[in-house]
């Protein structure tokens, strides 16, 4: 895929995917990289930006599996960067199916 296009729609991936539960970055790597092809050192800057940007909060949480775990969980700003960042993406998604139409 595209770099560019995947640069464009991670962040909206890795805020939904929070969005619905908090998630650790593994966890996250693991989940996107079921549909898009990213490496794994692309998600922690970008949660370490949403986190400065304050759409993000951390916290440890002990694991089963070895060291704690940093998890991550939105804010009410991050929520409403997800929502918008959404519509975007539906009224992109949609603008460019009218195009391939020839609508």
């Amino acid at each position: 895929m595209n770099v560019q296009f995947k640069k464009g729609v991670l962040e909206l991936c890795v805020l939904s995917l929070i969005a619905r539960k908090d998630r650790y970055g593994y966890e996250l790597v693991e989940l996107i990289s079921r549909n898009i092809e990213i490496a794994e050192g692309t998600i922690y800057p970008l949660l370490r930006r949403l986190t400065k940007e304050g759409l993000c909060t951390t916290y440890l949480a002990e694991s089963m599996e070895g060291p704690p775990r940093k998890y991550y969980r939105l804010t009410p700003a991050g929520r409403e960067v997800q929502q918008r960042l959404l519509r975007e993406w539906e009224a992109f998604v949609q603008g460019v199916q009218n195009v391939l139409e020839g609508k």
